[in-house]
């Protein structure tokens, strides 16, 4: 019985393990935003890692902020826009663009038909809140299977829908919401640049 009361520790143990996840810290002058990365997009999750450790997103600002939509970064310092390649999609349908998802930026399907991601661009989901009669209709020209909890979380928390399944979620904010809308509010120009820049630097949380 000893025997079996430890293995059943051992192997709980072991889940829990592969269940946590990275957190990273977004510091800006509104304040810090943290986000989770998702396991079961590895690809992204570890390239994300790569560049924080680099200090790719040190200094970088967000260069594109639509109110109601998104904020999005990812140029280094010196305005370069990536690091010169892509990242196979990863889409999991329980990954939706929910307010706080954490998504890889990408090129257009004209020209990337893969849909694969940007190696350093992302966006953070502001969104707006959608009721379920909204969304099936968008559910019916996309085919995209939302579970009841989805439309809840759209009534509820709002997003952007029409993205789920065509850009990669990797991730979501589980801290700062707050400041997600105060970027968002910030006066923009043409090519929704922000009139004065925001800068981020980003850490790993250990």
């Amino acid at each position: 019985m000893k025997k079996i009361a430890l293995l059943i520790l051992l192997v709980m143990s072991m889940g829990a393990f592969a269940q946590n996840e990275t957190l990273v810290v977004i510091k800006t002058e509104f304040g810090e935003i943290t986000a989770k990365l998702y396991n079961d997009t590895p690809l992204h999750r570890d390239n994300f890692i790569k560049l924080v450790k680099q200090g790719w997103y040190n200094g970088s600002p967000f260069h594109r902020i639509i109110q109601n939509f998104m904020i999005q970064g990812g140029g280094n310092e010196n305005g370069q826009n990536d690091p010169g390649y892509l990242i196979d999609a990863e889409f999991h349908n329980h990954h939706i663009h929910k307010k706080g998802a954490l998504a890889a930026a990408r090129m257009g399907d004209q020209v990337n038909p893969q849909k694969k991601s940007s190696g350093s661009q992302f966006y953070i989901v502001q969104g707006q809140k959608y009721m379920e009669a909204q969304l099936k209709p968008m559910a019916a020209q996309t085919n995209f299977p939302y579970t009841e909890e989805h439309y809840k979380t759209y009534a509820t928390v709002g997003g952007t829908p029409h993205l789920d399944g065509s850009y990669t979620v990797f991730g979501e904010v589980v801290h700062g919401f707050e400041v997600i809308d105060k970027i968002a509010a910030v006066q923009t120009a043409r090519g929704d640049r922000p009139v004065n820049d925001i800068k981020m630097t980003i850490e790993i949380l250990e």
